[in-house]
């Protein structure tokens, strides 16, 4: 089995990451829609949900759920992907191999480096006002059209310890130019990827 972790900064290009690796038959993870889904569960903002969940259940709470249920997924031979309560995925486990999206702390990756021994990651790199542009053209449940919002949820990011992880990754890509080159520079990464994992 192939895992491969995408991080990045809300709003610098992971959801397209997420699109090219389904594209390709991958199946897609998403570690904030464990915190969406919990986050409408309590009837609370995801931001203050992503700092509960870890102060509940501690730092590794978001991975563990994300590695039993690759394990759930790939260990009957059947998809349960689609089953599900916590975690959206885009395919069924046929392929076996994984992309996980939203990689924000190092404790993160060591859960999954842990599980997953030829884990890496891709960190994907936006200015910060191109982010924001982006981020008041999506408005996700979780995405805020004023910049000072914005910059109060990137703060929540760096103390979880993204900015570790992104300086840590095994790929950078830096996303300026738009979502053509993204996918370009992405499909090829995935694809050596799946190659090797072959």
């Amino acid at each position: 089995m192939n895992v491969i972790g995408v991080t990045g900064m809300p709003g610098s290009g992971k959801s397209v990451v997420s699109r090219v690796a389904n594209s390709l038959g991958m199946n897609v993870v998403r570690m904030g829609d464990v915190i969406r889904n919990e986050a409408q569960k309590r009837n609370e903002p995801p931001g203050k949900v992503a700092v509960e969940l870890r102060q509940e259940y501690g730092e590794f709470v978001v991975a563990e759920r994300c590695v039993e249920f690759i394990k759930k997924s790939t260990n009957n031979g059947k998809s349960s992907i689609n089953k599900a309560k916590d975690i959206k995925s885009a395919k069924d486990s046929k392929s076996q191999v994984f992309l996980i999206e939203g990689i924000r702390s190092p404790w993160e990756v060591q859960i999954f480096k842990k599980n997953f021994p030829h884990f890496k990651v891709i960190a994907i790199h936006s200015s910060p006002k191109t982010r924001y542009m982006r981020l008041k053209k999506r408005m996700r449940s979780d995405d805020s059209a004023e910049a000072k919002e914005a910059m109060k949820r990137d703060q929540r990011e760096l103390k979880f310890g993204i900015g570790e992880v992104i300086a840590s990754a095994d790929f950078m890509v830096v996303n300026e130019s738009g979502k053509g080159k993204l996918k370009n520079t992405v499909r090829g990464i995935l694809k050596n990827e799946l190659q090797n994992s072959c």
